[in-house]
């Protein structure tokens, strides 16, 4: 199957989420795992499949930098109602999965590998996986992908062809780092205390964003922080291992993304030949800012790539 070039059209809901909301905390039925790694993971069981559906399919979550598992709590159930397992991780040193060794062994292509070894997981116990990336994971998700991991179509979220752009998140990186490096993880809690990024979110929400980060591994966070602002553009190979393997591929992100431009992912879709959606009333996390919508996009798209798969001869 060669993905479909045409832009994916764009469900404006009427009523878009507004205000503080459950986020993180939203309620799933997704059970606390170990993986292999070690990583920390929420899984949860598709609901019983009909008969139309003859697929035994896992969508594999990445989360960000800085972030977890939790990120992608609001579509857990939904998805695993769509009849697709569900498998959301730490990558190593996010939250609750202990860092690897040294701060390049947070780069993409070593967290990639350790994704890849999920992966390799999950097809050798017969499942067809479905690979998501977000931001940051969307970079380890491509690393995944070149490092030939049996994947069945990968949709990078809000993430970009190479190193993130000037702006905002990249400043606020520059600004924390050495803060990080010289004064540790508290100092650096406190910095986006006092900054109020966490003061629009729900309490409950905000408690959980302040313990995340303090649990985090400052060797992650310096090596994810460092990758974020030199990874290379590696689109031209993403494209021939995508078309060698014939991967479905799907491009989205929130329509006010204010890390990578909207432009420069909707271009990236482009080189990669892939279908590209943009999900409104939302910026760089649409999986938490507007996750309806951002669900109407991906629950079709996944169950036709899993429909034409089972009708390849």
């Amino acid at each position: 199957m060669t993905p479909a070039r045409d832009p994916l059209p764009v469900r404006v809901v009427e009523a878009p989420p507004s205000g503080p909301g459950a986020a993180q905390l939203t309620s799933h039925r997704a059970a606390r795992v170990e993986l292999p790694g070690p990583l920390a993971a929420l899984r949860a069981d598709a609901r019983p499949r009909t008969g139309d559906e003859q697929w035994d399919a896992v969508a594999v979550l990445v989360p960000g930098y800085s972030g977890s598992k939790e990120d992608f709590a609001p579509l857990i159930d939904p998805i695993a109602d769509a009849g697709i397992d569900v498998l959301a991780l730490d990558l190593p040193g996010q939250y609750e999965s202990p860092p690897l060794r040294g701060e390049l062994d947070h780069r993409p292509g070593p967290l990639g590998a350790v994704v890849a070894d999920v992966v390799r997981a999950e097809a050798t116990a017969g499942r067809t996986v479905l690979l998501l990336g977000h931001s940051y994971g969307g970079l380890v998700a491509r690393a995944v992908v070149l490092s030939g991991a049996p994947v069945r179509g990968l949709t990078l979220m809000d993430t970009g062809p190479g190193e993130l752009p000037m702006g905002p998140r990249r400043s606020r990186l520059d600004v924390l780092e050495p803060v990080l490096r010289r004064r540790g993880l508290d100092a650096v809690v406190a910095l986006r205390e006092q900054a109020g990024d966490w003061a629009a979110a729900d309490p409950a929400v905000a408690a959980f964003l302040r313990h995340r980060l303090a649990s985090s591994s400052p060797t992650a966070l310096l090596g994810m922080g460092d990758a974020l602002r030199s990874e290379p553009d590696r689109v031209p190979e993403l494209v021939a291992a995508l078309r060698g393997r014939r991967l479905a591929t799907l491009v989205v992100c929130g329509m006010n993304d204010d890390a990578w431009p909207v432009t420069t992912q909707r271009t990236m879709a482009d080189r990669l030949e892939a279908e590209f959606a943009a999900v409104p009333a939302a910026a760089h996390s649409p999986n938490l800012e507007n996750p309806g919508a951002l669900l109407d996009v991906l629950v079709p798209t996944w169950r036709t790539w899993l429909r034409e798969d089972t009708l390849d001869p």
